[in-house]
């Protein structure tokens, strides 16, 4: 039976990464916990090195956890970061020696392929804001900053010693939690070491808050975005190649569940109705509340590179205005319309429509058919055709 295509997907991809990553931190934890059942390795492997596995393996979970979070976004740098850490999982369960680290392996190994297949697919590069940078630079800056002192004034610390001694209390200190096992000795002689505690401490409580403000703030306005029934900027960024569907209306939910049910088929809504907005945010479903007869939120969802438009509500008049717009900011792009008022079929076919519908022609078709005996799947397949034709000459008085 051959491969389906939905299983060597990008979808494949990153199911298959993000369950490496959830398996590395459980294998990791249940060897630090001494949980691990011994392997055929374990006797090949020192008892300090899998538990040192099994604390690396931990954070190389997490750091495949994000990313798995980049695949879903579509960055390249997501793709070079899981082809790096695929193997390293590989090996780390390898030198846990562990019953229940086999699983990992096996699946870092079958995850390789996947990842190789889909390497075109995840273009999207990576450009971090000025916040970002800033905030990263200044994160990066205090730690160095309380590291390199620390270990520079480690004669008046307790228990201060070696670098990592020094780099373990600056994060214990900017995290507030203050183990209190190491700290700047006691009596005047120590002035300087409790002085640069107080800088350290304040510089690195700053640099978390903005670090942590930077990157929980585009997660909250994704959820707003969400519930406001608004696209975020990432996801419109990342349309492209999509069918656009303008309006909203009794025909919106038919043409949304065809979609979904085609592969690989993205698509967007942009309608005025705030409330299915709102519905269809909490579906998922990819929608920007504007008029979709203005220019500016059909250039946002970048009309230029879409495959077709589909515009289909119960207002003529409105879709009308919506194809003028979009066929004025695409010419090349197919724009499939359906008709409410019989009448009204040419007009939208003059304001640039490529195929214009009467869905209620068409079920007059159907319903006559079927009560003339035909079965009403073989009246659907057969008169479709003869219905849209018979919708485009509604108008013309030699038909």
């Amino acid at each position: 039976m051959e491969l389906s295509r939905e299983w060597v997907s990008v979808r494949a991809s990153i199911a298959l990464t993000f369950s490496v990553a959830i398996l590395s931190i459980l294998a990791g934890l249940a060897q630090i916990g001494g949980l691990g059942v011994d392997g055929p390795l374990a006797p090949f492997v020192p008892h300090v090195i899998r538990q040192t596995v099994g604390f690396t393996g931990t954070i190389t979970g997490f750091a495949m956890l994000g990313s798995g979070f980049a695949l879903r976004n579509g960055y390249r740098a997501g793709w070079h970061s899981t082809a790096i850490l695929l193997p390293l999982t590989a090996l780390q369960g390898l030198m846990q020696a562990s019953v229940l680290s086999f699983p990992l392996v096996a699946l870092s190994v079958v995850s390789v392929p996947a990842l190789l297949y889909n390497r075109g697919r995840f273009d999207r590069t990576f450009s971090p804001s000025p916040t970002q940078l800033a905030a990263t630079a200044a994160l990066v800056t205090a730690i160095s900053y309380g590291t390199v002192g620390t270990y520079a004034l480690r004669d008046q610390f307790n228990g201060v010693v070696t670098i990592v001694d020094a780099f373990y209390f600056t994060v214990v200190t900017a995290s507030t939690v203050g183990y209190g096992d190491i700290g700047p000795q006691a009596g005047t002689s120590a002035d300087i070491a409790q002085l640069f505690v107080l800088s350290s401490l304040v510089m690195n409580v700053a640099a978390f808050a903005v670090a942590l403000g930077v990157l929980l703030t585009p997660a909250i306005e994704a959820q707003l975005s969400k519930a406001l029934g608004k696209m975020t900027d990432r996801q419109i960024d990342l349309l492209d190649d999509h069918i656009l569907v303008l309006g909203y209306g009794d025909l919106t939910e038919p043409i949304l569940e065809e979609l979904d049910a085609r592969d690989g088929v993205q698509y967007a809504v942009v309608t005025t109705d705030e409330t299915a907005a709102r519905r269809l945010g909490d579906r998922d479903v990819p929608v920007y509340t504007a008029d979709p007869s203005d220019v500016e939120p059909l250039e946002r969802v970048n009309l230029s590179g879409a495959r077709a438009v589909i515009v289909a509500t119960e207002d003529d008049a409105r879709d009308a205005l919506a194809i003028l717009t979009a066929r004025q900011l695409n010419p090349d792009v197919r724009i499939v319309a359906a008709v409410t008022q019989r009448e009204n079929v040419d007009k939208l076919r003059r304001a640039g429509a490529d195929q214009v519908i009467s869905p209620s022609t068409l079920g007059g078709h159907i319903l006559i058919d079927c009560a003339f005996g035909a079965d009403s799947e073989d009246a659907t397949t057969g008169l479709l055709g003869d219905a849209i034709d018979d919708v485009e000459d509604l108008d013309d008085p030699t038909a």
